[in-house]
């Protein structure tokens, strides 16, 4: 096992090398040491370069004493050999210094952070918390573990709540599971329980417990507390998610995030301090209820799902809502949104059923709004559209708005006909973005005389965008599709100034210019991804 030190400006006009070979975190074996004195000294010996000297099997007088009395290193003050450590990855490669001489047993304890990557066993974290020469404070916590047990976890959290004076960072990998936007498996939290001990000093805590359940504490004060984020967890317990995050918990949270979660089947808040709601994805979640005076965004999606959305929301300062999930204005109060500038709305299937439970949300939502400076819609494909109706039509009206956002999943279809339809709707946008979302792996059912080109007329109609003067379509693979629509989109932008091209990944820079030097000579810009 090798380590390697890099410290550079640690002492002026010097640099300090330290390359540590060892087989155990504690044994001492080949060690180098290089070090550029100062101009002045090299002035001095004529040297013109830097002393190095090679040690081998050192025991610990000689790596105290320093061979020569050239260990520099070691004389330096703790504060300094701690922001070289630092440098380091890991804790566990910090530890590892303890070889190089006596002194260095103690400093890395010194680390006002604790990170482990693929940890060992808890208790050896709990040993390390536990150190009699460690400092009280610490300012980071960050743990990765590989599907470690409950109780491997519960062995030194209670430890870290009493050093911690910053953020804790604990993700527990599951194998199968590769990141968070993965679906959570049903049997999640049948694997064990952690409880969650009070962090009265913790400033942030991010928790990705993968599957585990998680009890949160009985009584306590998050007294520091200002973002709280939990992904993969069962909850569990008879304490509420709204209690422990509202203002006599958490006086100061400002960042909530929730992704993933079981055992969240309502969630009530009372908060002065809250300024931004994050919730994904909550299993069996059915009613929702925030009053908070300084939140200023919320993000709602997939949380409802089939079950009647009942939400009440009072945020007079909310200025974002992403609200990407069932809606009913019977069921769901969002109070006075005065101040409301971005809105982010459920997805639209072009063609579908006639009966479309997310159409008939994205339409209700719409409907709420007459002016919205930002709006982002998502305009879905399905595969195979077979016989499908054409649904845009049900969109009559839309809110006025400066800067629309057009996501698309077309699945190989012509998303043309579909734009051209909500465009005509915005004609005062002053800034568009479109982004293609390609689905890798599937061929596109998109064949000849395939109904995704109906209405057929579009392109003969007239629009003007005059007012529109930026444009960014990013996700591209340079299809006959996407040529259309972009000279179509140059015929109706009279007074267009700026347009950026972003292709995808897979599309070479030639095709790329190729497909946009047909294009009319406007200030433009392409690119690949």
């Amino acid at each position: 096992m090798r380590l390697h030190f890099y410290a550079i400006s640690t002492l002026e006009n010097s640099q300090l090398f330290i390359s540590a070979s060892a087989h155990s975190p504690f044994s001492s074996s080949e060690v180098w040491t290089q070090i550029t004195p100062p101009r002045s000294h090299m002035a001095q010996s004529g040297a013109g370069g830097g002393i190095a000297a090679k040690r081998g099997k050192l025991s610990s007088s000689d790596a105290d004493a320093g061979v020569d009395g050239e260990d520099r290193l070691s004389a330096l003050p703790d504060e300094v050999l701690v922001l070289i450590l630092l440098r380091l990855r890991t804790t566990t490669e910090a530890a590892r210094t303890s070889v190089l001489a006596r002194r260095w047993r103690r400093v890395w304890l010194l680390l006002p952070e604790l990170r482990f990557h693929l940890a060992p066993d808890g208790h050896r974290i709990r040993k390390v918390l536990l150190a009699p020469d460690a400092p009280p404070p610490l300012h980071r916590i960050s743990v990765v573990t590989e599907d470690s047990a409950p109780d491997s976890l519960g062995a030194w959290l209670p430890d870290a709540a009493r050093r911690l004076s910053g953020a804790l960072v604990y993700h527990r990998i599951v194998p199968g599971v590769e990141d968070l936007a993965s679906p959570m498996p049903d049997e999640a939290g049948e694997g064990g329980t952690i409880q969650l001990p009070c962090f009265e000093k913790a400033t942030r805590i991010e928790i990705n417990l993968g599957l585990l359940g998680l009890d949160l504490p009985l009584a306590g004060t998050f007294a520091q507390l200002t973002e709280l984020a939990l992904y993969r967890v069962h909850l569990r317990g008879p304490i509420e998610l709204g209690d422990f995050v509202s203002s006599p918990r958490s006086p100061r949270l400002q960042k909530l995030r929730i992704r993933d979660a079981r055992g969240v089947d309502k969630l009530t808040i009372h908060s002065e301090s809250l300024l931004e709601v994050d919730l994904r994805r909550l299993k069996g979640f059915q009613r929702l209820s925030i009053s908070a005076s300084a939140l200023n965004e919320l993000n709602l999606l997939k949380c409802f799902g089939k079950n009647q959305p009942v939400a009440f929301i009072c945020a007079p300062q909310l200025e974002s809502l992403a609200w990407t999930d069932s809606y009913d204005p019977s069921s769901v109060d969002l109070g006075n949104l005065g101040q409301l500038q971005v809105l982010r709305t459920n997805g639209f299937f072009v063609f579908s059923k006639p009966d479309c439970r997310y159409n008939r949300d994205f339409l209700r939502l719409l409907q709420q709004f007459r002016f919205i400076r930002s709006l982002g819609i998502l305009l879905f494909y399905q595969r195979d559209i077979g016989n499908f109706p054409y649904l845009m039509e049900d969109i009559t009206m839309l809110p006025l708005t400066e800067f629309l956002t057009v996501e698309v999943v077309n699945n190989g279809h012509n998303f043309g006909p579909s734009s051209f339809h909500i465009l005509r709707l915005c004609t005062g946008i002053r800034r568009l973005s479109m982004k293609l979302h390609i689905i890798r792996g599937l061929k596109s059912a998109c064949h000849p005389g395939c109904i995704c080109d109906q209405p057929a007329n579009w392109k003969a109609q007239e629009l003007s965008l005059n007012r529109l003067r930026k444009v960014e379509l990013a996700g591209l693979e340079g299809t006959e599709h996407e040529v259309v629509f972009l000279e179509q989109l140059f015929s109706w932008a009279t007074v267009l100034k700026k347009m950026e091209i972003t292709f995808d990944y897979s599309v070479s820079k030639s095709k790329g210019r190729s497909r946009c030097s047909c294009l009319p000579r406007k200030t433009k810009k392409t690119r690949s991804e």
